[in-house]
């Protein structure tokens, strides 16, 4: 089992969490440290021109007061709000922070994600721990 547990998650309708914390959960072993971690992709310098400083900010605790909410079924979580791109940062995270499984959640890919590759795809690649993918 592991000790010290990943779970990126990403806010939108395709992807449920809970069944990520429940494999998580699955996973660890007893007095097991799992941090929840949400990567906010950077936004291009000529939106941000357009953009209230203030929305980013809203949006910002919006998602830390989430996280939040989804970290308080574990007693030992702890809540990571990074930017930078997905993949790449969940990766760097979790060689930086001895991370030891990562587990992420995937949609069925798609053509685009054959040329492109998807979130999950990249940190499977690149990870040196391992990884459970939930699909």
């Amino acid at each position: 089992m592991y000790k010290n547990i990943l779970v990126p998650v990403e806010f939108d309708e395709a992807h449920d969490a809970k069944e990520s914390f429940d494999m998580a959960q699955a996973l660890s072993e007893e007095g097991a440290h799992i941090t929840v971690l949400h990567v906010m992709e950077p936004v291009p310098a000529f939106a941000m021109a357009q953009i209230p400083p203030e929305v980013f900010a809203n949006t910002r605790k919006e998602i830390e007061t989430h996280m939040q909410a989804l970290a308080e079924a574990f007693p030992k979580a702890a809540t990571v709000l990074v930017s930078g791109h997905a993949g790449r940062a969940i990766v760097d995270y979790a060689s930086e922070h001895d991370i030891d499984c990562i587990v992420i959640a995937s949609h069925r890919p798609g053509l685009e994600n054959y040329f492109l590759g998807s979130t999950a795809d990249r940190v499977v690649r690149h990870a040196k721990c391992a990884v459970h993918v939930m699909r």
